[in-house]
């Protein structure tokens, strides 16, 4: 292809980029949203999420204390682009990329699931890097769209586990690179 029709097609495709995150953004709700940051890329996940049959605590209640309840462990998903496994998601919460880099982050805040099933869309801010590659400077990863996942209510035996499927899309962010200008005035 030669180079003038390479121009075009580099603008379109940008162009149809930058639409697709303006609109992906558009669609995070507030509490969750990241204005500071750019896309690094999205990524699907398929998998399932952790539970297990322990005593409630934290009740306040006499009579609901030593309640036995589904209490989330840990997620297990494949990371998919173009139908291909391009990494995985795993407790921590971690996500490794099959380029070597990886991250794992912690809860900055969530928002309901669209129905009771579906687990809540979250925000969660990078603690740790790994590796050089398409994570390697992330500091946010969304979690939006999900489907499945959610599992409420009281269980029978204590210790038992319970896997429920999901998928979510997870949206890889960098902090927006800022240039401080500096002024200098003499008095």
């Amino acid at each position: 292809m030669n180079t003038l029709l390479k121009m075009p097609l580099m603008a379109i495709l940008l162009a149809t980029v930058s639409l697709l995150s303006t609109e992906a953004s558009a669609q995070v709700p507030a509490q969750i949203a990241a204005p500071d940051a750019t896309m690094v890329g999205t990524i699907h996940a398929e998998g399932a999420q952790l539970y297990e049959c322990k005593r409630d605590s934290g009740s306040t209640s006499s009579a609901q204390s030593g309640t036995l309840s589904w209490k989330f462990r840990e997620p297990i998903a494949t990371l998919i682009v173009d139908g291909k496994t391009i990494g995985r998601h795993y407790a921590g919460p971690n996500w490794d990329h099959s380029d070597g880099s990886g991250v794992k982050a912690k809860l900055a805040s969530s928002v309901p699931g669209s129905t009771p099933n579906d687990i809540p869309w979250l925000k969660l801010e990078v603690t740790e890097r790994r590796g050089n590659g398409m994570f390697s400077d992330v500091a946010t990863v969304q979690r939006i769209n999900t489907k499945g996942g959610a599992v409420q209510g009281s269980c029978e035996n204590e210790g038992n586990y319970r896997i429920e499927p999901y998928s979510a899309d997870y949206v890889f962010l960098r902090k927006n690179e800022t240039t401080e200008y500096t002024s200098s005035v003499k008095r």
